[in-house]
């Protein structure tokens, strides 16, 4: 029986991946190691006790108490608190989600890479904060790091069987997110709830808003570089309000192959769950005729300014994805709370990068866990030193 850990199982993939291995069979299919989730403590519970689960994490510590309460009498463990959540990613197992949100992945990821199996990468601020760190540590294990955006689900599927030295441009499309038709000068008005109204997918919070500001996309621009190694300047982006299409790989002969399908997560959270086997998805089949039109442009860098920083990060890498992200996560928490504009983001992010520049110029191009790990915790002090200030001065 192939086991599997699924870390952030209370969140949208977390959520969607147990809905696919229910499908599969659920407990009677899989044995299930770990399950780890945040504040919802009573799904995390749920969770464990349908999946029949060996151990049940909460992020945060003073959910222990209602966890054990809750799985009291079913067999399955509870623990809590960051370092559970590592030493759970130590369990050996043949699969591993990774879809904790934001840099708290990446300690649980990397660990898990030390068993040499498959992990299902959801987690992009991993490969930001520490892609050569993490690919390097795959190769030493012998472990296969499997792709679950779906934009590099997709650029993984159109590469099976090719020489990534064939290919020449490697397009990520993006929704736009939900203020991408709204005029420029609205943008620095919009509030959360706008922000959230995403018209293609369904995400989380976080996300939802990273998509609007397009921090999302940046990202995975990021993410393309590490995880595929191609030169920055061969990953471009490219706005595809359908959604339908998940991303392109051009070839030096002039070929594009693209990767479709409805905007729906199951696809790429199984396909990594079933690799290398294509299996049945319940997903929505396209009608192309239905559809008849496709339609594509330019991003405006001027409305979405985190493209722009993230070919600068990609052209320093060292620790400067560590600290982009961290400026990015800080930057977002006071957007929530209210406290800065949406286009007020941007802005913290870029001029953390700025008054970290002698920091990131001293590292080498893969530094140490623990190096990105001070350099996170740097970025968020000064990311949220200068979010305070401009909420001061509104």
């Amino acid at each position: 029986m192939r086991s599997i850990s699924i870390f952030g199982v209370t969140g949208s993939i977390g959520e969607q991946t147990v809905d696919l291995v229910r499908r599969a069979g659920g407990a009677e299919a899989y044995r299930v190691v770990a399950l780890t989730g945040g504040r919802n403590i009573a799904r995390l519970a749920e969770l464990a006790r349908e999946l029949r689960a060996e151990v049940a994490v909460c992020a945060d510590p003073s959910g222990l108490a209602e966890l054990r309460d809750r799985l009291a009498g079913s067999g399955v463990a509870a623990a809590a608190g960051a370092e559970a959540i590592a030493e759970a990613a130590d369990r050996p197992a043949d699969w591993v989600m990774s879809a904790i949100v934001g840099a708290a992945g990446l300690v649980p990821g990397f660990r898990a890479l030390r068993h040499g199996k498959s992990l299902a990468l959801a987690n992009k601020e991993s490969l930001v904060t520490a892609g050569p760190l993490l690919m390097a540590e795959a190769e030493a294990r012998g472990a296969r790091i499997l792709p679950v955006d779906s934009e590099h689900s997709a650029i993984f599927q159109a590469l099976a069987g090719e020489d990534i030295a064939t290919v020449e441009r490697i397009i990520l499309t993006a929704s736009g997110g939900a203020l991408r038709d709204w005029p420029l000068e609205a943008l620095a008005r919009a509030t959360v709830q706008e922000a959230l109204a995403h018209p293609n997918w369904a995400m989380g919070q976080r996300i939802t808003i990273d998509s609007a500001s397009m921090f999302n996309k940046a990202l995975e621009v990021i993410e393309t570089r590490e995880f595929f190694g191609v030169e920055p300047e061969r990953v471009e982006v490219i706005i595809h309000p359908e959604s339908l299409i998940h991303s392109m790989v051009g070839f030096r002969d002039g070929a594009i192959m693209a990767h479709m399908g409805a905007p729906d997560m199951r696809h790429s959270i199984g396909y990594a769950l079933n690799w290398p086997v294509r299996a049945d998805l319940p997903v929505a089949r396209l009608d192309l005729a239905q559809i008849s039109t496709l339609t594509f442009r330019a991003p405006d860098l001027t409305r979405y300014p985190a493209l722009r920083l993230a070919r600068a990060v990609m052209e320093r890498r060292g620790l400067a994805g560590a600290a982009f992200n961290a400026a990015k996560e800080v930057a977002l928490d006071h957007f929530l709370a209210g406290g800065i504009g949406f286009m007020d983001m941007a802005g913290v992010v870029e001029a953390s990068l700025d008054a970290l520049e002698p920091d990131l110029g001293r590292t080498n191009a893969a530094p140490a866990l623990d190096d990105i790990l001070q350099m996170d915790h740097l970025a968020r002090t000064k990311a949220d030193e200068i979010a305070r200030r401009r909420a001061g001065s509104r």
